[in-house]
């Protein structure tokens, strides 16, 4: 498994990411999550739509609070045809009570806490860690890459206007 060094830094201290790294254009890697009803959910579910990827290393701090509540408020306006998923690794348990205390009722927040697959496989394992890195990836209707950023600092927010320009470019 590939290893990279200082791709991000958590508090200006360099991390380690596990995993390949992921290249716009290419088709979106395959992933095995859980929902907060314990239900399985992969890239098939998506199909046909425009996904915004979004990635958090817990939903129990504040940047990944503000990013998540962000993307809930713009989801609205984007439409039918694209949907917005929040991953981390807190418990589907834990997702689910976010939800329902930040009316997060537009963003699906989906869990990678058994295996670490989607992690891995979009190289954003940390492995200092042992959470996921900030990112936001666009995946186009035919199931690939159109957007990718890796947030350098893991403290830091996204540029959401960058993500919200490519889920529109993508429809």
């Amino acid at each position: 498994m590939t290893q990279t060094t200082g791709a991000v830094t958590f508090k200006g201290n360099p991390m380690t990411l596990t995993g390949t790294p992921l290249t716009v254009g290419q088709p979106a890697p395959e992933f095995n999550l859980t929902a907060s009803d314990m239900s399985a959910k992969t890239l098939a579910d998506y199909a046909g739509k425009v996904i915004i990827l979004s990635t958090v290393p817990s939903l129990d701090t504040p940047v990944c609070q503000v990013q998540t509540s962000r993307f809930n408020q713009e989801a609205g306006a984007l439409g039918d045809d694209v949907v917005i998923l929040t991953v981390s690794v807190d418990l589907p348990f834990a997702q689910k009570r976010w939800c329902g205390a930040n009316e997060g009722n537009c963003v699906e927040l989906l869990s990678d806490y058994k295996d670490h697959n989607f992690m891995n496989a979009y190289g954003l394992r940390v492995e200092e860690l042992g959470l996921i890195a900030r990112s936001v990836s666009v995946i186009d209707k035919e199931g690939n890459l159109t957007y990718h950023e890796l947030v350098g600092e893991i403290a830091d927010e996204p540029k959401y206007d960058a993500v919200l320009e490519a889920a529109k470019a993508a429809l």
